[in-house]
């Protein structure tokens, strides 16, 4: 498997945030509809984010990041849910994955740092 140095993964990253503030208007935009369920740009950056944080790459890593983004994405806690509320547009349809990355990131990572999982 080909790993890439961790700063070129997050140049991606940050690159596809840009560009999926400017998809996510045009769709939006196009669709007349703020946040369609067939727009799922914002999904795959806020997966990205999210597995930087897993250890080793494994299928049982990828998993979990997967479960905490999506639990965190569909319920929205506080602050996610005020930036999916009052922030428009792409960026707000990015924001919100956005931050429920972060937070999934720092779930992930707190499991791998003290051992809670060990895969």
């Amino acid at each position: 498997m080909i790993q890439f140095p961790e700063w070129i993964c997050w140049l991606v990253i940050i690159t596809g945030m840009l560009f999926g503030i400017m998809i996510c208007q045009r769709t939006s935009d196009d669709m007349k509809v703020h946040d369609h369920g067939s727009i799922v740009w914002d999904e795959f950056i806020g997966m990205w984010i999210t597995l930087m944080a897993i250890p080793v790459v494994n299928w049982q890593w990828v998993l979990t990041g997967f479960i905490v983004f999506r639990i965190l994405d569909m319920w929205k806690p506080w602050p996610i849910r005020w930036f999916d509320r009052y922030i428009h547009g792409g960026l707000g349809i990015m924001l919100d994955d956005i931050i429920a990355a972060v937070f999934s990131f720092v779930i992930v990572w707190l499991l791998a740092f003290y051992q809670i999982l060990t895969f």
